[in-house]
């Protein structure tokens, strides 16, 4: 890695400022969701969004009080790091409240897509809930729809910038 320092100075006073500028890459893995059952969240997240199991494993525990890593991700064709989610099981009062409820009412999670109206249709006939008709934004094309527990979504496709005028 390299370190640049820049030194400046100011009335009565010196500011020296360092800098690493490190050769790496980050990404973010996983976001967890709190989920009321483990079984029911896959069963919903794979078969209703088509998302792929990546892992379930036991961490403790034995049988219904058991602690699994669970992460599932949306389909992708384009290899690289990806987000998924980690559903993690509600332990306690205080987790089991927030099911459903993890941003107070805001949208929680965006799911991009390459093709809005295929996944907006295909979702509807599973019987994902939306709550608004999709609309037109600066941005893309997006409808809000709520999972199993009622977090609410984003469905959006990215609008593709305008290539650079000549």
């Amino acid at each position: 890695f390299e370190v640049t320092e820049l030194e400046k100075t100011c009335d009565n006073c010196t500011l020296r400022l360092t800098r690493r500028a490190l050769a790496m890459e980050q990404s973010l893995g996983h976001v967890a969701l709190v989920v009321r059952d483990y079984d029911e969240a896959i069963a919903w997240f794979t078969q209703t969004l088509r998302f792929t199991l990546v892992e379930d494993t036991v961490v403790g525990g034995e049988g219904a009080d058991a602690k699994r890593w669970v992460v599932v991700a949306p389909p992708r064709r384009q290899p690289g790091p990806a987000t998924s989610l980690l559903l993690a099981k509600a332990s306690g009062a205080a987790q089991a409240a927030a099911v459903g409820h993890q941003t107070g009412g805001r949208v929680f999670l965006f799911l991009t897509t390459d093709d809005f109206w295929r996944d907006y249709e295909d979702m509807r006939a599973r019987g994902v809930e939306f709550m608004e008709e999709p609309r037109t934004e600066a941005y893309g094309v997006v409808a809000v729809f709520k999972d199993l527990y009622g977090n609410k979504w984003d469905l959006l496709q990215k609008k593709v910038p305008a290539p650079p005028e000549a």
